[in-house]
């Protein structure tokens, strides 16, 4: 995410949490076929991983020409989502395309934290935490919603999305922040001057001076979507204050270098056009204060500049590791992060979109939700002609290649993160409408949790149960002992004994090792183990691997990991101990599931970085102004198939004393074989285990190319089981007056295509009422009447306690189907008795 994410900008890390929060109820599995067209059950038979035979990526930016291209022919879909109103107007009446829905992309202002003063004397406002705070009332996201979106968007004030289950939870925390930071152009303009002054700053014939230079604001400014209005509308409101502004037009890529890869003391930017897509359905918005606000979050330069207040980072820090121990008390934790994360704003929230996915009528996908197609796990395994197995399919996507490939801390853009799903296959796969996670390449699970720590499971691929200790063996790796490169044991670093708050053991396919990397070498141990090993290298001095920018990261692991234990070698069981939870036990298994990386490849990263002439980081290669490390294009080819002719004559074996009686000789000679076949037929060293294998990679002219990896071990129809998400569509009706004294009855009509909401599909149904200061005078839940049909009834004291004036009512209802939320709103005024006469 990155978990956290971009047609925009970088992913944001893998997902969390409930539609029910801790439910401990078996689901079903979802329904019927994809909807759009049958395949022929004669072609599908015997047929392995992907459903057609090839995918060409090409660059194409200008989604004016989207419709045209899949109308011509030419191009069968965009990954890019469509924000557009005047194209997605047009998507929506041809003949020829159509779109899907999704709803985790957002827009937000990123704001550089460095200073006061720059790396060249200039003063930054944004160093300030109330200077950045007041910029949330300068701004109009109702404006930006509707005038610069077209609708397709609505107002975010807060770091959690409004289209996941928190923001149904803490609707009332939300609401109260969102009046709270409400738009107010004058209030926001006299906290920027107090604190400006404050600076030593002067404001003089209507401009901003500091030590006799015009205080100058670099705004850089996203071109390829609604950001570069957006950007345009802050720059003229930056203007209006009295700052110099300029506007630094920019691409993905020629903005990736400065507000990712630039130190911000250097000034190169001020404001950026930020934009985000989480990839799968939130279900635990839990990591968002740490991802966004504190080092923690990412190893680039400019997180390592924020400097969050004590409380805030403590709680943020807490909140990643789950460190509370009900669900009364994770809220109250939420609740006061919101606060701060208000009070800190290094990112101004703008607004979550509403984004179209487009495509031929005769091609079908699994679309996630959240991330719509460039965010699903799932598109590899379903996209299908609806008439045909196999073919050909273009691609058209606005970026490509934004940042190295490497898997260890190469791009995290969307657009990157995509393909690269497609040549991976991951232990569990997440479900494109509410968020559970799956199983892929495991077997089953086996939960224990502490008791009294709030976990529950939704699905009966696993199982959950107590105790009352979680001992962890003196056999499990706790460490990593970089001079005598071994595992150090929980025995050896905690004698006196150590618990764990979980142990998740995860038990394997039993054909797990008989499975096959696209270079034709077999899957095996060390290459679960040689990743392991370098979580702790990375993190060590004394490590050549060593990586300043990985240690907040990793700081965060230390303090919840527990240990890790092998169990069974073949078939692979692994027990991982923890104090970190998640309120879905699905997702515990998710984030605990070790996943494999080829380890010849990685050799040849690790090799590199050794020698000193590449780095898997940006921030590590910039220090050593050496190049970012990728495995796919550019000058890091060379050095890698120098340093694979090397290990290939000397048989490189890295960690003998981890490794050493994992990986005999015949193996090591096969792999670097099979490798250097691989690089020799493709030119690239990405190798992966997933539906695609990476064909051929070609930078100049802004292509790639995917072909059906036909050694993959599942049927091709495995995950073609996904119905149309179930979204609630909301009527809420009730009177427009209610005179004081009197009660009143709301209903809401709950309905999905026409069709009554079976109210067993519905989770919970809240309300807020608001009177008319915009202050919550009551909540509760709302009672089902009927399927489809819930009502509100507030009582002659509810009512009465509102006093005379307007009134809102506003409701909340979240699905077990799905884990977007649904609101609805209902305006209504209080009169004093005899009041109405004369009300139109």
């Amino acid at each position: 995410m990155k978990g956290v994410v971009l047609a925009c900008s970088a992913l944001l890390f893998v997902a969390m949490v409930a539609v029910a929060l801790w439910p401990a109820t078996s689901g079903p599995s979802h329904g019927p076929p994809l909807a759009g067209g049958e395949l022929d059950p004669a072609a599908l038979e015997g047929r392995r991983g992907a459903l057609v035979d090839q995918v060409v990526f090409t660059r194409e930016a200008d989604v004016g020409r989207v419709t045209g291209l899949i109308e011509a022919g030419s191009h069968q879909v965009f990954t890019q989502g469509i924000s557009s109103p005047t194209v997605f107007h047009r998507l929506r009446d041809s003949l020829h395309a159509t779109h899907d829905l999704s709803y985790g992309t957002s827009s937000e202002l990123t704001l550089n934290p460095a200073g006061p003063e720059l790396a060249g004397g200039e003063l930054n406002p944004f160093h300030v935490p109330a200077i950045r705070e007041a910029l949330n009332r300068l701004v109009d996201r109702r404006y930006i919603a509707e005038e610069i979106f077209g609708g397709l968007a609505v107002p975010r004030y807060l770091p959690i999305s409004t289209a996941f289950p928190d923001y149904a939870r803490l609707a009332d925390v939300a609401r109260e922040l969102e009046l709270r930071y409400a738009h107010d152009p004058e209030a926001a303009r006299e906290a920027i001057h107090r604190e400006m002054e404050g600076l030593g700053a002067r404001f003089t014939d209507g401009r901003w001076w500091y030590r006799d230079a015009p205080v100058r604001l670099n705004v850089l400014i996203r071109t390829e979507d609604e950001r570069r209005r957006i950007g345009d509308y802050i720059a003229n409101l930056m203007e209006d204050l009295g700052f110099a502004v300029e506007r630094r037009y920019r691409t993905a890529e020629e903005a990736s270098r400065l507000w990712i890869a630039s130190d911000p003391r250097a000034g190169h930017w001020h404001i950026y056009t930020g934009g985000w897509i989480i990839v799968v359905i939130l279900r635990d918005q839990a990591d968002v204060f740490s991802y966004y606000y504190t080092p923690r979050g990412r190893p680039e330069p400019l997180w390592q500049a924020y400097q969050p207040a004590p409380e805030f980072d403590e709680l943020s820090d807490r909140l990643v590791r789950r460190d509370y121990r009900s669900r009364e008390e994770r809220r109250a934790m939420m609740a006061r992060a919101l606060e701060l994360a208000m009070e800190n704003s290094a990112r101004i929230w703008l607004v979550d979109q509403l984004n179209a996915s487009a495509r031929a009528a005769n091609v079908e996908v699994a679309v996630d939700l959240a991330g719509g197609l460039s965010g699903s796990a799932l598109w590899p395994y379903t996209l299908r002609y609806t008439d045909r197995v196999g073919g050909r399919m273009v691609f058209g996507t606005p970026n490509l290649l934004v940042e190295p490939w490497n898997p260890v801390a190469g791009s995290n853009w969307i657009s990157d993160q995509m393909i690269m799903r497609a040549t991976q296959d991951p232990a569990l796969m997440p479900d494109p409408f509410t968020g559970l996670y799956l199983p892929q390449r495991i077997e089953s699970a086996e939960v224990t949790v502490e008791e009294g720590v709030p976990v529950g499971r939704t699905l009966d691929w696993l199982s959950v149960e107590t105790a009352k200790d979680i001992p962890v063996p003196e056999a499990a790796w706790l460490d990593w002992d970089v001079g005598a490169g071994r595992f150090v044991t929980a025995g050896e670093r905690q004698p006196e004994g150590i618990s764990a708050r979980t142990r998740v053991r995860v038990t394997y396919e039993e054909t797990l090792f008989e499975q096959r990397w696209h270079d034709g070498s077999q899957l095996s141990l060390a290459d679960f183990l040689l990743p392991w090993i370098l979580t702790f290298e990375r993190a060590d001095e004394q490590s050549r691997l060593f990586d300043i920018a990985h240690l907040p990261t990793f700081e965060a692991f230390q303090r919840h990991f527990r240990g890790w234990h092998l169990v069974s070698r073949d078939p692979l069981v692994i027990d991982i101990y923890s104090d970190q939870i998640y309120p879905d036990a699905e997702t515990i298994v998710a984030q605990r599931a070790p996943a494999p990386i080829p380890w010849h490849t990685l050799t040849l990263g690790i090799l590199a970085e050794h020698s000193g002439e590449l780095a898997f980081s940006s921030n590590k290669a910039d220090r050593l102004g050496v190049d970012w490390m990728s495995l796919v294009a550019g000058p890091s080819l060379s050095v890698l198939e120098r340093q694979l002719r090397r290990a290939r004559e000397r048989g490189t074996r890295l960690y003998p004393a981890a490794l050493g009686e994992l990986l005999d000789e015949e193996e090591i000679a096969a792999r670097y074989r099979a490798l250097t076949d691989w690089h020799a037929a493709r030119g690239h060293f990405w190798v992966g285990n997933g539906p695609f294998q990476l064909h051929s990679v070609h930078p100049v002219e802004g292509s790639l190319v995917l072909r059906r990896f036909a050694d993959f071990p599942d049927p091709s129809d495995k995950w073609l089981h996904f119905s149309r998400p179930e979204i609630p569509e909301l009527d809420l009706d009730g009177p427009l007056v209610v005179a004081i004294g009197e009660d009143a009855d709301f209903r809401l009509a709950v309905t999905f295509e026409g069709e009554p909401y079976a109210a067993e599909g519905i989770d919970k149904v809240q309300f807020l009422l608001f009177d008319g200061r915009g202050e919550l005078a009551r909540r509760g839940e709302a009672e089902a009447l009927d399927d489809g049909l819930w009502g509100v009834e507030l009582s002659p004291e509810a009512i009465a306690a509102l006093g005379a004036g307007a009134n809102s009512l506003e409701l909340a209802v979240t699905s077990r189907r799905v884990a977007l939320p649904a609101f609805a709103s209902h305006v209504f005024a209080t009169v004093s008795p005899g009041g109405r006469e004369g009300t139109p």
